[in-house]
């Protein structure tokens, strides 16, 4: 089997881990950028407790080596999810429908919050005053409670 035989039968995603290129490098960069955060944020934390769970171990190897060379390979990994074609042009277009998104001034803002907050104080103002009077109604009228 030839070398391009072999390249054409391994899988994209073993392909993109070892290439250097970003995948349209100029679309989609806020989205991109957040999501390999967050992949970045999870791997570190990942590798913060596997720190800690090694903290008796007295090798160093053991206790940061490893550590490390997992937040590394995390971290690179991460890096080629988010330019791998299929799941760039995800990222491309979530990008470009937020951009649409109409979003409401700090006023528009302040009142839908008001609002949330008085509706929520309202309605838990009707459920205590439903479970006082079934309270009520059980214990004293129907004897059900004690």
């Amino acid at each position: 089997m030839s070398t391009k035989e072999k390249n054409a039968t391994a899988s994209p995603l073993l392909r993109e881990l070892f290439h250097l290129g970003v995948y349209k490098r100029s679309q989609g960069r806020i989205a991109r950028q957040v999501t390999f955060g967050i992949m970045a944020v999870v791997v570190a934390l990942g590798c913060w407790r596997l720190n800690s769970y090694l903290l008796g171990n007295d090798s160093v190897w053991l206790r940061f080596g490893i550590p490390g060379a997992l937040l590394l390979l995390g971290w690179w990994i991460a890096f080629r999810l988010v330019n791998l074609p299929s799941f760039a042009d995800f990222l491309i277009a979530v990008e470009a429908e937020m951009n649409k998104v109409s979003w409401p001034t700090r006023s528009e803002l302040f009142r839908s919050v008001l609002v949330v907050i008085f509706f929520i104080a309202f309605l838990v103002i009707v459920l205590a005053f439903y479970d006082v009077f079934w309270r009520f109604l059980l214990q004293r009228v129907l004897h059900v409670l004690s």
